[in-house]
């Protein structure tokens, strides 16, 4: 193990450069080739998503609108933070100069929590949907969630810089050694993070989809018990089976979020080996991309929107009217 390491500097020039692992070539190539066609189809995948709902005017509702924000998270973590990540992962130095190395945990924080956030409000958006059906279109406009979007980007612009505030202000960032970038957040403030940027909104989001689930099936219970004519059993049929995919839908999204966010934060609270951790950081960044193909096997609109954009039907006169719903 000693031999990884021998002779081998991130900065070979200073006397206070960190170590660097020595990889063999065919581990490099590898590596960039994985890591780089990560980033690049998280891009690609969340970009199909913006577009698709901001093009195509069939699709500017509530509930798109959220998934709008979490594909907006998810891309910066792609375009970001994959990138950067990727870079430390395969050549264990930092190279991106003390400006980024300060804003760096920054932008990472924000992406991550803003997207745990729009899982959030789609939970909630879906909770309102299922259990008042007949207010819906009144208690949730487009307007109302814009505010909420922009008060929950907001939120955790504001947050995160309080949070990393003395990493931010510092003139050169603690390190170690050159080639090292790491904010130094004390254990209990880390703890306190955990729990409200991660336990509280996971907790909430575990409740609103059990209730969501339940109530879907009460009223699934009471459609089927009911005698009715058959233009408004065919009617309530159609929304049983709307209801049931919401929740499907969902409870997937939900459902791989915590599988993919929770090894990590686990890890906090024990010590394991530096390269595990990576690798949780990495499943828990694979998430972003994952949530698109999430999309694509269970909203038939986002197929039939990637499918014009791909082909560039966009630009197409009244392209914007095209229905995409079918």
């Amino acid at each position: 193990m000693e031999d990884l390491w021998k002779a081998n500097y991130c900065y070979p020039s200073l006397n206070s450069s960190c170590a660097k692992l020595n990889r063999s070539p065919a581990i490099y190539i590898i590596l960039y080739i994985f890591l780089s066609s990560v980033s690049l189809s998280t891009v690609v995948l969340n970009l199909l998503v913006i577009i698709s709902i901001s093009h195509f005017k069939q699709l500017h509702t509530p509930t798109n609108l959220l998934i709008l924000s979490m594909a907006v998270a998810d891309l910066l973590i792609g375009l970001i933070a994959m990138p950067v990540e990727g870079s430390q992962t395969i050549e264990t130095c930092w190279y991106f100069g003390d400006t980024l190395c300060r804003i760096y945990p920054l932008i990472c924080s924000v992406a991550l929590s803003a997207s745990l956030c729009s899982l959030v409000l789609i939970s909630t958006d879906r909770f309102i949907a299922i259990t008042d059906p007949l207010r819906y279109s009144v208690n949730v406009t487009l307007n109302k969630t814009n505010a909420v979007v922009v008060l929950g980007w907001s939120s955790c612009v504001v947050y995160y810089f309080f949070f990393l505030n003395d990493h931010l202000m510092q003139r050169e960032p603690h390190r170690i050694c050159h080639g090292h970038c790491l904010p130094t957040i004390k254990f209990p403030w880390i703890v306190c993070d955990i729990i409200v940027s991660f336990i509280v909104p996971c907790s909430t989001v575990i409740v609103l989809n059990l209730k969501i689930f339940c109530t879907a099936h009460h009223q699934a219970q009471a459609i089927s018990s009911v005698t009715e004519s058959a233009n408004a059993a065919q009617e309530n049929k159609m929304t049983k089976k709307s209801n049931r995919k919401a929740a499907k839908n969902i409870g997937t999204l939900v459902t791989v979020y915590l599988l993919c966010y929770m090894p990590y934060f686990i890890s906090v609270f024990a010590y394991i080996h530096p390269s595990l951790v990576t690798c949780l950081i990495w499943i828990m960044y694979m998430n972003s991309c994952i949530n698109p193909i999430i999309y694509a096997l269970f909203y038939p609109w986002f197929k039939l929107s990637a499918k014009h954009i791909i082909t560039l039907a966009i630009f197409h006169k009244d392209s914007s009217y095209l229905n995409v719903l079918r």
